[in-house]
């Protein structure tokens, strides 16, 4: 019989095969935007939760909707508003005809949810969602429901319209594991997206992958090996963006008012675990870590009023602090 290591190694060239033909169907339906589904992909794999945030209008539901087909999940989209309550989200208990309570579930109970706009509804509503995603569990009437894993929240947000919005606070926006921008397309992609979704051709999607192999994939991310030193480049990496602290930077203390916590540090190790296996390497490298940084890190850190007036983003300073 082979080994756990011989297993392993054929698991993570799997992995690799896998996750290629991932993104060769994804590209049947989206144009460009390798990063954003590179840091999609990762996430799930880490059993991580993202924020989209980007404008209207750059296929960040069909990114989702495409990826869930592609993997072979459920994919359930939830519009937020401003009267969306937690009960519309988890789902209530209602009388049947036998007079007796029924818990009806939720479009939470999903395996993919695409909370769209999460910053357009009130924190009690923002705070049920949040809690499925670090309990992967709900309690209505007294009762706890688990959620079928896999279970990932994918969170989009618009940029650029604030008003009648309730922004994500800091200590919930550390629930989620990367904060990937998604950008305009190049010319050549939007001449190819504009010809796609104006002709009577529809693509299809194959699955890909089940929900029992990501869960295999997951475990398999857990038992990579990490070597001590890249333990202590990504911790001490997260300590230099605290202000105050010994290990500070000197763009630390001039540009940033907050800093990423010890969860930054765990889901440096993670997203560096993954694609080091998505490269077909069987142990992390600090160009692995430094790859998944800075969505790592860009919703972490505050700045100061002297970064806002001089223009300074959170992308410059983790580029210096790396």
């Amino acid at each position: 019989m082979p080994s756990n290591d011989q297993q392993d190694v054929e698991a993570v060239k799997l992995l690799g095969e896998k996750y290629q033909q991932l993104r060769d169907e994804i590209g049947k339906i989206i144009v460009g935007q390798r990063e954003v589904v590179d840091l999609l992909l990762l996430s799930i794999l880490c059993r991580g939760h993202s924020l989209l945030v980007g404008v209207p209008g750059l296929a960040k539901t069909l990114l989702v909707n495409t990826t869930a087909e592609a993997l072979g999940l459920s994919f359930r989209r939830i519009q937020f508003t401003p009267d969306l309550m937690p009960s519309d989200i988890i789902g209530a208990e209602i009388l049947d005809e036998n007079r007796r309570f029924k818990f009806i579930k939720g479009p939470l109970f999903a395996n993919i949810v695409l909370a769209d706009e999460i910053n357009r509804t009130p924190p009690k509503t923002q705070s049920a969602l949040l809690e499925a995603m670090q309990e992967k569990s709900v309690t209505a009437a007294g009762h706890t429901y688990t959620m079928q894993e896999p279970f990932f929240v994918l969170a989009t947000q618009n940029p650029i319209e604030q008003e009648g919005t309730y922004p994500l606070p800091e200590a919930q926006l550390d629930r989620f594991m990367f904060n990937i921008e998604v950008q305009y397309p190049s010319f050549e992609e939007e001449v190819s997206i504009v010809k796609n979704t104006t002709s009577d051709t529809l693509g299809s999607v194959a699955e890909v992958m089940s929900g029992e192999e990501i869960l295999r994939f997951q475990e398999l991310i857990r038992k990579i090996p990490v070597a001590d030193h890249i333990y202590e480049y990504a911790i001490e990496l997260s300590q230099a963006t605290r202000p105050g602290t010994e290990k500070a930077s000197s763009i630390t203390a001039e540009y940033l008012s907050w800093g990423a916590g010890p969860r930054a540090s765990q889901y440096l190790i993670l997203g560096a675990k993954a694609h080091a296996a998505l490269q077909g390497k069987y142990s992390p490298e600090k160009e692995d870590l430094r790859a998944v940084a800075r969505p790592i890190l860009r919703h972490r850190l505050v700045k100061n009023y002297k970064a806002e007036a001089e223009g300074i983003s959170i992308d410059h300073i983790v580029g210096q602090l790396l």
